[in-house]
């Protein structure tokens, strides 16, 4: 069977004004979000409402947000290309989802909501010290910011693929467009351009999937020529961590690169409390589960799609694409380009990924910036007012950082697998300093300040290692095989050019086997998959953190705010001796108390996280400090 790939110039003849119609209408939308936002009764006059929307948002916009921040451009061009190379593991990856999840609703998310921080590591400073708080925050600047380069970065690629207009023009268009609706609408108008763009983002994959899934010949086709290459594949069980996708690393290690996301990172956590109820947000995290199992499996499936098409001439071979992130926007322009409008609509769902993302990161940057550096260090005491238009200025100047942070992100390569090594270098160091404060109550300041910073030493070490590993070659990838026998070259001149690449590439293998010696093995930790990434960083700040507590002084739990612990007691350690369990939770002086008893408003929570309605504990400001010794007090009042 022969496969016919037309030229690039045809290819970018096909994306006509319908195609820019739709592409610009998603824009405008966008835009219009946020002025009208901006114009309705003029509510982004506090910071209330700027960053957090006045938390009164409603549980669906909410979940689509969650949806949006990170499930992007990233999801929708690096999933399919995953599957196209490496095969239908990676699908596995859903089934962390479904761990990730309820450990959110009812271990992080609880602490979070009750001390209704704007900054999520303002925990940091109420469990720890102000420094380990401003370690936490300087940590996410610098994640989130390389992570929104490489989402926008990859965007990019795909319009340049189908327009062929420059990808540095492109991507200014994008900072433009979501830094103005940011910075004049707000959170409301962050969430509801992210709700617009999940709905634009669906709406594209799932038509080019259809239609591709109808030309390859169904279902059927596509497994049949699929697992012919042995690319479905579900039950690799390999426990060794060099093992790049297994069971084990994309349920275990996908878990924590996961709960990293959705039990601390500043973003998602800023949405749970833009809603009133804890039961809201609940709810709004059960839908997120739904929305991205779905997505998960319309990318996965489209990758196994795109290979069915193109099953007997690999576009990667053939040199028609350069990189794998590229293969769908080929795939697309190819089988449906000569529609009017679709074209149009993908370039607008993968563009969409890339807003939501960055409006998510420029919002949240601007909260930890204005809470945990400038009020406390610069501007002590200033008025709401005038920290609103800080706040603004904030998200502009990450805006612009961020589109400088590009250049960057075009060396990382693969967009999924860089984008998931951003969160797992970094993003698990910050996961175990909150693990470490919310499940360890009598791990100190000083443990949580050495293992955090040694997490983060390891993981840049293994990280930047790796890269350069890979850079010299010591570091291959076994891909699954492709076929070219199929391929239809257009024109005698692309023969030509490809019969003197085959002879050059002929002639350097030679001269390499003789002159060049048999590259030594990179070290061993250096072959450690990417999905270990964020496993690795966590338990290090764990296992160093009580290391470290233990040898200079253990925390008396007696002194903590409870509000600002897990009952491990009743959740983690359920299935110990009653003994054990209540060695676990508070005491207070020589008595042992329930922590449900240790204030007086545990029935009225019960109650209101029962009935949905708001959660008003004592400890419900971040500057309230619920004292053991304040509670005794009022306790020999009543009995007076």
């Amino acid at each position: 069977m022969t496969t016919v790939i037309e030229d690039t110039e045809t290819l970018i003849s096909r994306f006509g004004w319908p195609d820019y119609l739709v592409f610009a209408a998603m824009l405008s939308l966008s835009a219009i979000i946020g002025i009208y936002y901006a114009c309705a009764g003029g509510k982004q006059s506090t910071t209330s409402e700027f960053l957090m929307a006045g938390r009164s948002m409603s549980t669906f916009p909410v979940a689509m947000s969650l949806i949006a921040s990170f499930m992007s451009a990233i999801t929708l061009l690096g999933t399919p290309a995953e599957v196209y190379q490496f095969g239908t593991m990676y699908w596995l990856i859903g089934v962390s989802y479904f761990i990730v999840m309820p450990a959110t609703n009812y271990l992080y998310l609880p602490i979070f909501y009750k001390l209704q921080v704007t900054s999520a590591y303002e925990y940091l400073e109420l469990r720890f010290h102000k420094v380990i708080r401003c370690i936490g925050s300087a940590t996410f600047t610098v994640q989130m910011s390389l992570y929104m380069a490489v989402v926008v970065y990859a965007p990019a690629l795909a319009l340049s693929q189908v327009t062929g207009i420059n990808v540095y023009l492109s991507i200014t268009a994008i900072f433009v467009v979501c830094i103005f609706y940011t910075v004049v609408g707000g959170m409301k108008a962050v969430m509801w351009t992210d709700t617009l763009q999940v709905i634009i983002m669906y709406a594209a994959m799932i038509a080019v999937i259809i239609k591709g899934h109808i030309d390859v010949g169904g279902l059927s086709a596509v497994w049949n020529a699929n697992q012919e290459t042995g690319r479905v594949e579900f039950s690799d069980f390999d426990v060794n961590p060099g093992k790049r996708h297994s069971f084990w690393s994309l349920v275990v290690g996908g878990y924590f690169t996961w709960i990293t996301i959705y039990g601390v990172n500043q973003s998602q956590v800023q949405r749970y409390l833009t809603v009133s109820t804890i039961k809201q947000a609940r709810n709004a995290v059960w839908i997120n589960l739904v929305g991205l199992s779905v997505l998960l499996s319309v990318c996965c499936y489209g990758g196994m799609v795109i290979f069915a098409k193109y099953a007997d001439c690999d576009p990667l071979s053939a040199k028609y694409v350069n990189k794998p992130d590229q293969l769908f926007p080929l795939f697309v322009m190819d089988t449906l380009g000569h529609i009017p409008g679709v074209p149009g609509l993908f370039v607008a769902g993968i563009f969409s990924g890339a807003l939501s993302t960055v409006s998510s990161g420029l919002n949240s940057l601007a909260a930890i910036c204005l809470e945990d550096f400038v009020r406390p260090f610069c501007c002590v005491g200033m008025s709401d007012a005038r920290a609103t238009h800080v706040s603004k200025g904030l998200a502009m100047g990450f805006g612009v950082l961020c589109f400088g942070l590009v250049f960057v992100a075009s060396q990382l390569g693969n967009v999924l697998e860089a984008a998931l090594s951003i969160f797992g270098i970094i993003g698990g160091p910050l996961l175990g300093v909150f693990t470490l404060g919310i499940f360890f109550p009598w791990a100190n300041a000083i443990g949580a300040g050495v293992g955090i910073l040694s997490s983060l030493g390891v993981m840049l070490w293994i990280g930047v290692g790796t890269q350069v590993a890979k850079a010299h070659g010591f570091l291959k990838l076994a891909h699954k095989p492709y076929s070219t026998d199929g391929c239809r070259l257009l024109n005698e001149t692309l023969d030509a050019t490809l019969a003197d690449l085959g002879k050059w590439v002929s002639s350097t293998i030679k001269t390499s086997q003789v002159q060049t010696d048999v590259p030594q093995e990179p070290l061993a930790i250096y072959q450690l998959s990417y999905m270990w990434y964020s496993t690795v960083g966590c338990c290090t700040v764990i296992v160093v953190g009580l290391i470290v507590s233990a040898m200079t002084g253990l925390q008396d739990p007696r002194k903590l705010n409870p509000g600002l612990i897990c009952n491990v007691g009743n959740t983690i350690y359920w299935f110990l001796p009653k003994n054990m369990k209540e060695f676990l939770r508070f005491k207070v002086g020589d008595d042992y108390v329930p922590v449900e008893e240790q204030h007086d408003v545990s029935k009225q929570e019960k109650e209101s996280d029962k009935n949905g309605e708001e959660i008003n504990p004592v400890f419900m400001s971040s500057n309230t400090h619920l004292n053991i010794e304040v509670i005794a007090e009022k306790t020999e009042e009543i009995k007076l």
